[in-house]
């Protein structure tokens, strides 16, 4: 498991470590030209450089994650709240959707336990989810152009699962490709690694869940993570 771990976090860290590494630079943009207005707005341009400190600390602790795992240390696994989790990404990807005109509706329900995992693994995953969503969406014309994500608890084989699902508005899945989705280095985007969901998999399965696709009935796809709840 650990070196199929390593094999696939060596071929996608610069998937990982760009996404926060493009949010600082879209944000130390926003806050130069926050302070060349006049007078110049410096609340938008200290909300930018708090942002930028926050994706910082995300960069690091993706990095600290993989050395973790080079050096055997076991993962750092506590009580996770999903909603939080999910709180916590929405402003990271928020500006890309406004950018991209992708409406984006975040619907938690608040009875959600908690599950047992690594917070930034599982954040890693809720932003994958939603970039490749926003993705899906971005050649569409702007009524189709919606991004859900929600929470809930479902109950099956005995057990209260986690459900974290994220459905969009997009281009959908060609039926004859749809099984590939989850393969590494597949992707059919020209500029994708094709480890993002590859990862985003791995990651559910190694914490006990799962992660999977389905068409919707008339656009788009729902992808859907499921965590066993703690007791």
């Amino acid at each position: 498991m650990r070196v199929t771990a390593l094999g696939e976090l060596a071929a996608s860290i610069a998937h990982e470590v760009n996404q926060p590494l493009a949010a600082i630079s879209a944000n130390g943009s926003a806050g130069l030209n926050w302070l060349g207005f006049d007078p110049p707005r410096v609340q938008n341009a200290r909300e930018a450089l708090v942002a930028i400190v926050a994706d910082s600390e995300r960069a690091g602790d993706i990095i600290s994650r993989i050395r973790r795992l080079l050096s055997r240390c076991p993962s750092e696994r506590t009580a996770c709240d999903v909603n939080a989790i999910v709180s916590g990404v929405l402003p990271l990807v928020r500006s890309q959707f406004e950018r991209e005109h992708v409406a984006l509706d975040a619907e938690m329900r608040a009875d959600v336990p908690t599950v047992l995992g690594d917070a930034v693994q599982l954040q890693q995953v809720v932003l994958n989810l939603l970039l490749n969503a926003a993705d899906a969406c971005r050649e569409l014309g702007p009524e189709r152009r919606r991004v859900a994500v929600r929470t809930s608890v479902e109950h099956g084989r005995g057990a209260a699962w986690v459900a974290l699902v994220v459905t969009d508005t997009g281009k959908g899945i060609d039926p004859a490709t749809a099984g590939r989705i989850f393969e590494a280095f597949y992707t059919t985007k020209p500029e994708g690694l094709g480890m993002g969901l590859s990862i985003s998999r791995s990651i559910a399965l190694r914490h006990g869940g799962q992660l999977t696709m389905a068409p919707n009935p008339d656009y788009g796809v729902t992808l859907s993570l499921r965590l066993p709840a703690q007791a």
